[in-house]
């Protein structure tokens, strides 16, 4: 389990967490009796093979899916985030950005839906494009950018939030070397100067050792992998 730190309570808690789709006269589990929590100085990469849920366990983390069995609570928010910018930033691991806004409206928007005023927002949402080199890109609509830039677009909404979460699912997935590279450092920074716990899902190991720790997912379970915690402690 995540190192505990000081009496601080845990961003998210996973006590006997399952979460099962039904499709006709079946059933998938997803995730499967899993217990967690997440702390706010914890970097975790949470590995494992498609399909074995890390998706969805990043989902029920971030409160956009309900588990069917067990509890998933937010002891340090006093309960579900809601979808609040300012609790939990989620990165997607497919294209996210909104096709008609532009950058800077798409950067802006969940700080506006949060209850930010506009302008605010929008000078946040610069920041944050300036902070990943993409200010050239801030009227660019999302048709207009490559994978790379939607992706990196898409991190500067969620830092925009000043998020207390960030999770962060397969982020890197969808990019070349480089892309991926420079996407990690800036969610490893963001995370470090907003005191941020960090999760993110990925296959690639370049990125799960960047974080200190690793849990992996078979078939919807969850083992934590204190080898790689020992060697990232050496990093």
């Amino acid at each position: 389990m995540s190192t505990r730190v000081g009496d601080e309570p845990a961003l998210v808690s996973c006590v006997g967490v399952a979460r099962s789709y039904a499709a006709g006269s079946t059933a998938f589990t997803a995730v499967r009796d899993v217990t967690c929590e997440v702390r706010a100085s914890n970097r975790i990469a949470v590995t494992g093979p498609s399909g074995s849920g890390k998706s969805t366990l990043l989902h029920l983390m971030a409160g956009l899916d309900t588990a069917t069995a067990g509890t998933v609570s937010w002891p340090a928010f006093g309960g579900p985030p809601r979808a609040s910018a300012r609790l939990v930033g989620v990165v997607f691991q497919g294209p996210s950005l909104i096709p008609a806004l532009d950058a800077i409206e798409n950067v802006a928007l969940p700080m506006i839906l949060d209850g930010t005023a506009a302008d605010a927002a929008t000078e946040r949402a610069h920041a944050a494009l300036a902070r990943l080199d993409l200010g050239a890109f801030a009227r660019k609509l999302p048709d207009e950018l490559s994978a790379g830039q939607a992706q990196r677009i898409a991190v500067a909404r969620v830092l925009a939030g000043e998020p207390r979460l960030i999770l962060a699912d397969e982020p890197t997935g969808q990019l070349d070397h480089a892309n991926a590279s420079a996407v990690m450092d800036v969610l490893v920074q963001a995370a470090d100067e907003l005191t941020a716990a960090l999760v993110v899902s990925t296959h690639d190991p370049s990125v799960a050792n960047r974080l200190r720790t690793r849990w992996v997912m078979h078939g919807g379970s969850l083992d934590f992998d204190s080898r790689a915690d020992a060697e990232a402690g050496q990093r």
